[in-house]
């Protein structure tokens, strides 16, 4: 009695395992991707020296948020604002669909990249897009809340790679945040707004903040507590995010080189 050859049909599963790329989420789990279908990136970055995984800071709160609202393929990740070009790498990574070290024109072209941060967070979102332009990689949606730059830092001109961005801000105390950002370009880049917030008038409770914040900073600390705050930039990144679902962004190529998944510019 003759038997089947099982290698064939063995092979064939081989086959289609490997064409089907795996995307490791920022909890370590593997997911499944389409290749046809990119999954969104959130890169979120906390302010001072805030650690990426403290719990009482709004950009970690965000994130945590993130994960009950979006696709659940999304890959969401909080650095630390000195940390960009770890964020930078991981982006390239996750874009690197073929995992063969480089990045097409279309892999770049179907990037759908969401940055938040909060105080020095709200820089490095600017300083990653920028980053990204160099390349050819567009960006979905920046936004800032009480963005402050270090001295070397540049934060209120948004790149022509990303297409929307947005601006939240308090005016009071020794810090407080960039009063309004601006497009490179106006007809690449649309400019959501520029909230502002008043919290001598309108006062939030924040737990869990050190005494340096509440004494010193108490309106800077409240946009990394306020709930009304976060709730409007989630209901933002919701409508950028439906509208990229219908129409993934393209921004041109600077040149034909393809970028090293490994460069960090």
């Amino acid at each position: 009695m003759s038997r089947s050859p099982r290698f064939p049909l063995i092979a064939v599963l081989a086959v289609l395992a490997l064409a089907t790329p795996v995307l490791r989420g920022a909890d370590g789990g593997a997911v499944t991707l389409a290749p046809s279908s990119p999954p969104i990136i959130f890169v979120g970055f906390v302010g001072g020296f805030v650690r990426h995984t403290n719990p009482h800071h709004a950009p970690v709160q965000f994130a945590r948020r993130l994960r009950q609202i979006v696709p659940k393929d999304a890959y969401i990740e909080v650095f630390e604002n000195r940390h960009r070009t770890a964020a930078y790498k991981k982006i390239l990574q996750l874009l690197d669909r073929d995992h063969d070290g480089e990045l097409s024109d279309a892999e770049k072209s179907q990037a759908q990249i969401v940055l938040f941060g909060q105080s020095w967070g709200g820089s490095a979102v600017v300083l990653l897009a920028r980053q990204l332009d160099h390349i050819g990689i567009p960006v979905l949606l920046t936004v800032q809340v009480d963005s402050v730059a270090k001295l070397w830092q540049k934060d209120g001109v948004i790149p022509n790679n990303v297409l929307s961005a947005a601006n939240f801000y308090q005016p009071h105390g020794l810090i407080h945040g960039r009063s309004q950002i601006i497009a490179a370009d106006p007809t690449r880049t649309e400019i959501v707004g520029n909230y502002r917030f008043d919290y001598k008038e309108t006062p939030v409770r924040c737990e869990g903040m050190s005494w340096y914040d509440r004494v010193l900073t108490p309106g800077h600390m409240q946009t990394d507590c306020d709930p009304g705050l976060w709730t409007q930039v989630e209901n933002i990144v919701r409508k950028r995010i439906d509208r990229g679902r219908a129409t993934i962004a393209v921004a041109p190529v600077v040149d034909n080189r393809e970028a090293s998944v490994t460069d960090p510019h």
